[in-house]
């Protein structure tokens, strides 16, 4: 009787700890990461009245006759669910969303506990403190490296108030742009102007066919390629070609006169009978037969009368037509010799790889300095002696990027220009937008004029970019990069010239065939339009103003043979990024907390980087912790050893900034354990006086 008595109290006593348990869990509803715990009840020793007894023969066996001593708590079983995670509006909050704990230590690292209240904030030295003062564990930032190692031994979280951060001076220049490979653009800027002496404006060196770009590259006004293909080009002449007969006409012999084309064949024969004893009849047959074939041979013919001789004239005024005046042989009945040929029209060339200016046949050019060399030679040298100083007439590029020629006139052999220019038909086939900008400067300038000749612009494909720089004071710079397509290779691809530029005082070049302030290069292209190749990799810098000097800027446009940065696409040029890792001297106005648990610093001078990194442990068997108060919690033998590392790692849950996770305590659950907790409570109570009850009658017997 006895027995039911202990086991109502023991009963009496589990429920009581069973209620403690809850109401430790009811009283932490709003505590910040409080983790809810369960109570696990067992059996007590049983006292075994009778043992089991095995089958015997025709008896069965029996099962043993136990009788139980009551209940015991055998254990707190404490449950790390989730809890819900809730936004607040203090950005040093933080809650982990997943396993893991934050380390704090109250004595400098010494010791180390474990909490999920992330409720942190900055004490008065700038120590990243709990609300029990302990102070968060996790990485600082390397001065040095200006990193943070998350491999390194884990130390107190401290910033100090009034932090400050120097200037750092650029080192490196990332760039990443399309530079247009098309057949048609819309970024590009004159060519450079060439002055009558053949200075290049962007050149002081004269290096006008690398630095003025080639023709073969170039746009018109509207941005269309020239395309221009090797063999194609046009025919200029700066005077018609005129000759008179060096023979009077012969009335007594057969007009059989033969012409020489341009391309060295000759044109067949004309002929015409005399009129014999009638001069003036016969000279005005042959001319009339002469302007018969003009259509053809480009050349017109008039008789004098008076002197009864023939002229010729070739205004080079049509493409499909001769260009000159060539007597292939003597004909004595037009009184024309091989003596009297003249030749006025040249044929301009686009060649790549050859220049030839002075030919008096088929000039070369691949470059708008070097197209402009052969014009301005032509124009002075009239009597195609080869003497280029016949009068001053001058051809320039100006800064439009058009050929612009004058005739002031005070030379010593000084003529009317009568400026024609046609398409070149032969070989590859007329090229109508480079013909169209040349035949523009079509015009008559007499000596001494003011007036002025014309071609339409000549463009060349152009991008920029520019970014600032800092110096080691944290001063400012504009570095500017313009690029300029300079040449193209059908097999191989194309290539853009680079000027890198930066305001005065400063300089990045000893060079002194260039500006101080200025440093020049190249990039090129395969034919995919990935990046070949660029120069130079980097500039040193002096910003004359009081900073390091010989600052190294390395620039990063992307690995050749590949698309991770500078590329030349069909496509509009443009900048996509441009980045430089350089900056000024700043405070600290501001911190935030990334998912990694980064505590990111916001300086004023606009730039951002990390401070420190919170540290979190993982551990083997959550629910070995023992409970501290202040929500913290404690190694034990059966937690194992904490595995520190950063969040969002090796099972470890990620941060979320400004944010707080509650307690998993569900109240509706909580309160049900509480009802189910208090039924059985006063059933043990029942046990008890029931056993009372009992006893009473049993000691009433004996009366």
């Amino acid at each position: 009787m006895l027995k039911s008595l202990f086991s109502g109290v023991s009963g009496l006593q589990s429920h009581q700890v069973a209620m403690d348990i809850e109401s430790n869990n009811i009283a932490n509803v709003n505590t910040v990461g409080f983790k809810y715990s369960r109570a696990n009840f067992s059996d007590l020793l049983s006292q075994t009245k009778a043992i089991a007894t095995a089958p015997q023969g025709q008896l069965g066996g029996k099962n043993p006759v136990q009788v139980g001593l009551g209940s015991t708590v055998s254990s707190a079983t404490r449950i790390f669910s989730q809890g819900s995670v809730q936004n607040s509006d203090k950005n040093t909050d933080v809650a982990i969303q997943g396993d893991g704990f934050f380390i704090i230590s109250p004595d400098g690292g010494n010791t180390y506990k474990y909490s999920r209240a992330g409720d942190f904030k900055f004490d008065a030295g700038g120590n990243f403190v709990d609300n029990n003062g302990f102070i968060t564990q996790g990485w600082l930032r390397d001065p040095v490296t200006g990193k943070v190692d998350s491999t390194a031994p884990i130390t107190d979280i401290n910033i100090p108030p009034g932090l400050t951060t120097p200037a750092s001076p650029t080192k490196e220049v990332v760039l990443k742009a399309n530079l247009n490979s098309g057949s048609t653009v819309e970024s590009y800027s004159p060519a450079y102007a060439v002055d009558k002496n053949g200075v290049v404006e962007a050149d002081a060196t004269g290096a006008s066919t690398q630095v003025s770009g080639n023709l073969g590259v170039m746009f018109n006004e509207s941005g269309e390629a020239f395309a221009l293909q090797q063999g194609q080009g046009v025919w200029i002449s700066f005077q018609s070609a005129a000759a008179t007969a060096s023979n009077t006409v012969d009335d007594n012999t057969d007009l059989n006169l033969i012409f020489q084309k341009d391309d060295g064949t000759n044109y067949d024969p004309i002929t015409a009978t005399s009129i014999p004893g009638d001069a003036a009849g016969t000279g005005n047959r042959y001319a009339a037969a002469i302007n018969a074939q003009t259509s053809i041979t480009g050349i017109t013919a008039t008789y004098d009368s008076a002197s009864n001789k023939l002229s010729l004239e070739n205004t080079n005024e049509s493409k499909s037509r001769g260009h000159n005046i060539i007597i292939a042989a003597d004909d004595a009945g037009s009184g024309f010799v091989t003596g009297d040929s003249v030749t006025t029209a040249h044929e301009y060339i686009y060649d790549p790889d050859t220049v030839d200016t002075t030919s008096n046949t088929t000039k070369k050019f691949n470059s708008i300095a070097s197209l402009r060399e052969a014009m301005q030679k032509h124009a002075r040298d009239v009597d195609n002696d080869g003497t280029a100083d016949d009068n001053n007439v001058n051809v320039i590029v100006n800064d439009q990027g058009k050929f612009e020629i004058t005739n002031p006139g005070g030379g010593a052999d000084d003529h009317a220009l009568n400026i024609k220019v046609t398409s070149v038909i032969s070989g590859p086939g007329e090229n109508v937008r480079f013909s169209r900008n040349m035949e523009a400067m079509n015009a008559v300038l007499a000596t001494g004029s003011t007036g002025k000749a014309f071609s339409q612009g000549f463009n060349a494909a152009t991008h920029s970019s520019s970014i600032d720089i800092f110096d080691s004071l944290g001063s400012k710079h504009t570095l500017r990069m313009e690029f300029r397509k300079t040449s193209l290779d059908k097999t191989k691809g194309s290539e853009w010239a680079m000027v890198v530029t930066v305001p005065k005082p400063a300089e990045i070049n000893t060079d002194t065939s260039y500006p101080s302030n200025e440093k020049r290069g190249s990039v090129s292209f395969n034919n995919d339009g990935s990046l070949k190749g660029y120069t130079p990799p980097n500039i040193s810098f002096s910003g004359n103003n009081g900073s390091a000097p010989d600052q190294q800027v390395n620039f990063s446009f992307g690995t050749s043979d590949k698309f991770d940065g500078m590329t030349s696409f069909d496509s509009r040029s443009a900048t996509s990024g441009i980045s430089q890792d350089g900056f000024t001297g700043g405070d600290l106005v501001g911190i935030r907390i990334d998912q990694s648990g980064t505590l990111v610093g916001s300086f004023s001078n606009g730039r951002s980087f990390g401070l420190a990194q919170i540290a979190m442990a993982k551990f083997t068997n959550n629910e070995g912790l023992s409970v501290e108060g202040g929500n913290v919690y404690n190694q034990t033998a059966n937690s194992g050893d904490p595995i520190i590392g950063t969040a969002a790692t090796a099972g470890r849950g990620f941060i979320q900034s400004a944010a707080l996770e509650a307690s998993n305590v569900d109240l509706s659950r909580a309160l049900t354990q509480l009802i189910i907790i208090q039924r059985g409570f006063q059933a043990n109570g029942k046990t008890i006086t029931t056993s009372d009850q009992m006893l009473q009658t049993l000691i009433g017997l004996k009366n």
